[in-house]
């Protein structure tokens, strides 16, 4: 199973980045494809890229709320909103596992040998504060003399829009290095950081930082796609724990927000069928004739 969650992230990033012209324009595409979605953190500003960034996009949805208002246009693109719910509520955080450019890429620098850390679970809620202030807040409020705010995420802080459309664009287009200032570098050295931090532990963005996780991470009860534990088949081994890449400690914590459903825990860990795979509350997989005794209790968990 791996293997095949490998090529469907190699493949999603592939069809969200498939505008393979720029080397000859030079310039990010914009066709129609740029209307559509992306359910993983995919940059808009990327010259391969089809899609739009649901995170850039909410910002700048937040960002123009108020000159709507005093201009008396009463909606805000909700397009946006109900696109990432319904992603939300069908996949949750499958997406981040399966479907994210930017968690393939973290995956792949882990790979590299290296002396591996832990990250403290206490880092896991400052993604939320991300979503709340740099995605929310911050540009619903300060704004300039026009009314218009700023995207905080994107602009100050998105190290996947550093690698996939800031060092790009400078190649494509040296003139730009004139416009090079405190911000590029500021972003930079947060690039940089991640780089080094996603070789020493696993997907430190997507645990800590990325707001788009954090929003799918409110669907973790209300997916269509889950994962499920058979207590009574569960010997607490804790094998599960070593190979989650999200440290989620599964046998205890089921519904933990962080799980990515990568389905190592499932594959690869668990010997005794206490782990299965649901979809719209059906069984599939090797474990969906897995029978529990009359009684005993099921656990949903995140996927």
């Amino acid at each position: 199973m791996e293997i095949v969650r490998k090529w469907i992230q190699a493949i999603m990033a592939l069809l969200v980045n498939g505008s393979w012209s720029f080397p000859f324009t030079r310039t990010i595409y914009q066709g129609p494809l740029k209307v559509v979605c992306s359910p993983g953190l995919n940059c808009y500003s990327c010259p391969a890229a089809t899609t739009y960034c649901p995170i850039g996009s909410l910002q700048q949805m937040m960002a123009g709320i108020r000159i709507a208002l005093e201009n008396g246009q009463n909606f805000f693109g909700f397009y946006v909103v109900g696109t990432m719910g319904v992603l939300g509520g069908a996949f949750g955080r499958l997406i981040c596992g399966w479907a994210c450019p930017f968690g393939l890429i973290q995956e792949l620098l882990h790979k590299i040998p290296s002396k591996k850390f832990s990250i403290p679970q206490k880092l896991n809620y400052l993604k939320y504060g991300f979503l709340l202030f740099f995605v929310i807040l911050l540009p619903l409020t300060v704004v300039d003399d026009f009314g218009y705010g700023e995207l905080w995420f994107c602009k100050y802080v998105c190290p996947a829009g550093t690698l996939e459309a800031g060092l790009p664009m400078l190649m494509l287009q040296p003139g730009l290095s004139r416009t090079i200032g405190i911000v590029f570098f500021n972003k930079m050295t947060i690039l940089v950081g991640f780089i080094l931090w996603s070789i020493l532990a696993s997907r430190p963005f997507c645990r800590t930082t990325c707001p788009l996780g954090a929003f799918y991470a409110f669907f973790k009860k209300l997916k269509l796609v889950k994962l499920r534990l058979i207590e009574e088949n569960c010997t607490k081994c804790e094998e599960c724990h070593a190979v989650c890449p999200m440290g989620v400690k599964f046998n205890e914590s089921p519904e933990d927000a962080e799980c990515i459903s990568c389905l190592k825990c499932m594959d690869k860990a668990c010997k005794f069928n206490a782990i299965s795979l649901e979809i719209a509350g059906l069984p599939v997989g090797r474990n969906a004739g897995v029978r529990r005794r009359p009684g005993t209790k099921q656990s949903n968990a995140v996927m």
